[in-house]
């Protein structure tokens, strides 16, 4: 257990260095890069790319520490494998994804990130509503198709709600989260700039299903074992 919790602390420092490095790195980018490029057929960062850059850099900061403030204010057990994979998708998307340009450079890594992250997120509504079920301070036995149903209503809505955070952030400080601007400056239009936020959601749903089909699969066929045993019991008392 000692070990699980040491490969924990060792992930989730070195992505706090690599975030702290990143963010000096996206300031130091953005008080010398231009606005704009002066020759727009060779394609080359600019200000509000490391703008976006510094944000996910200070965002992730942020959310890295959730699993410390569920565990330690909210008492909430998260399951050290599910801190690691959290961890590791951070890396993932704001480190390799903004700062080492793969969103880019990698064919469909916003998509792997997606279905990844859509799945965690599933997997993360089980524990949540499972934790909730047989906390000491509830008496209500939750079915295995309600807990399926939130885990999969969980991971949609916190999937909705980043985009929601990447419509805002492209609006109010001109970036491009949502990849309505290809990486040579050209901007989509109609159906085609709507086509990230859409095949965002899609994986999401069908990552999240998935795994929640799996669950919900698992979950059943616990109580069919439970309930098979109670009856022998009952049977060998007779």
């Amino acid at each position: 257990m000692n070990k699980k919790r040491d490969w924990e602390e060792i992930i989730r420092n070195i992505l706090f260095i690599t975030l702290i490095f990143s963010i000096g790195y996206s300031i130091y980018k953005i008080a010398t890069v231009p606005v704009i490029v002066d020759n727009p057929e060779i394609y080359t960062h600019v200000k509000s790319d490391y703008v976006l850059m510094l944000l996910q850099c200070m965002l992730g900061l942020v959310v890295m520490f959730l699993p410390l403030f569920l565990e330690n204010k909210l008492k909430f057990n998260i399951p050290n494998y599910m801190a690691i994979l959290y961890f590791i998708f951070l890396y993932c998307a704001i480190y390799l994804g903004e700062v080492r340009s793969f969103y880019y450079l990698v064919p469909h890594w916003d998509t792997v990130l997606h279905a990844f992250s859509g799945a965690m997120l599933g997997a993360f509504g089980y524990i949540l509503v499972t934790e909730l079920n047989e906390s000491i301070n509830t008496t209500v036995n939750l079915s295995p198709f309600f807990v399926a149903l939130f885990a999969f209503s969980f991971a949609l809505s916190v999937g909705a709600i980043w985009e929601i955070y990447e419509f805002l952030g492209d609006g109010l400080f001109g970036l491009n989260m949502q990849k309505y601007r290809l990486e040579d400056g050209i901007l989509l239009i109609g159906r085609e700039a709507l086509t990230d936020t859409m095949k965002d959601l899609i994986i999401d749903s069908l990552s999240a299903l998935a795994v929640v089909l799996i669950g919900y699969s698992g979950v059943k066929l616990k109580i069919e074992e439970k309930v098979e045993g109670m009856k022998g019991e009952t049977y060998a008392n007779r």
